[in-house]
């Protein structure tokens, strides 16, 4: 590496440094749980907060700011469907080792001017690589991941909202991300990156809460801790249902 760059890095890391101290998130959030009813249609989240600084703005690259908010990671089976004997059946399969339920990311600005690639792939922050597949053997086993990530997209489970953080006096920044209804229960990590020039100066991380209440919590721990009571409870109000069907049905028939 020749001086010149060496000494420009030098520099450079020095800016980075002096940034990392000067500027800190203070955010807040509309609501740090989520509760899953019966009624429940989906949630939105404000996401807001400030830059603390105990020096003046820096003036060599504008302030950008990325959030994420991501649901709890699992291994996820994805197969190929084929077309034989005029049927559509599955054939290959390739396990992604960790994808989360629920990913959104939220930028101030296009995702590459806020974010380097670099940066991108130290902290994980696109969708590309909050998504975790290795090992597989499949040939083409890119194109699995590639499915799953457009299969929740378009159902709204993975989203990239570029320019959609509002910054005003590279101070005061504010976002609203939906949740959609069917959530899994679960911590909800919430990240906040400061970056300049696509270098992350400043980095907060929080939890959401989301869990069932009510009779949703009732039934759910019942299927899990007494699978046996939730089966007969099940039967018996699909009898107590068809019943009540039959009988309004013959009162209809008689009138």
């Amino acid at each position: 590496m020749s001086p010149l760059r060496l000494l420009f890095l030098s520099v450079w890391s020095i800016v980075l440094a002096t940034y990392v101290s000067a500027e800190e998130v203070v955010l807040g959030l509309s609501q740090d749980r989520v509760a899953i009813t019966a009624t429940f249609d989906g949630s939105e989240i404000l996401i807001f907060g400030a830059v603390k600084r105990e020096t003046p703005i820096p003036t060599q690259a504008p302030l950008e700011v990325v959030v994420t908010v991501s649901g709890p990671s699992e291994p996820v089976m994805v197969r190929r469907k084929e077309r034989e004997l005029g049927i559509w059946i599955n054939t290959e399969g390739v396990v992604v080792d960790s994808a989360p339920s629920f990913y959104a990311v939220a930028t101030s600005a296009p995702f590459k001017e806020a974010l380097s690639d670099t940066e991108d792939l130290r902290h994980k922050v696109s969708i590309q690589r909050a998504i975790r597949s290795v090992g597989s053997t499949v040939e083409g086993s890119q194109a699995f991941t590639e499915s799953l990530m457009r299969i929740r997209e378009n159902k709204g489970f993975y989203t990239l909202q570029e320019n959609a953080v509002a910054l005003d006096e590279q101070t005061l920044f504010r976002t609203a991300l939906r949740m959609p209804a069917d959530l899994i229960e679960g911590k909800y990590q919430t990240r906040i990156f400061l970056t300049r020039a696509g270098q992350v100066v400043s980095q907060y991380e929080t939890v959401i809460e989301v869990n069932k209440v009510g009779m949703e919590r009732f039934l759910f721990n019942l299927s899990r801790e007494q699978p046996a009571i939730y089966g007969l409870l099940a039967l018996l109000i699909a009898a107590i249902s068809g019943w009540g069907a039959a009988a309004g049905f013959q009162l209809l028939r008689d009138r």
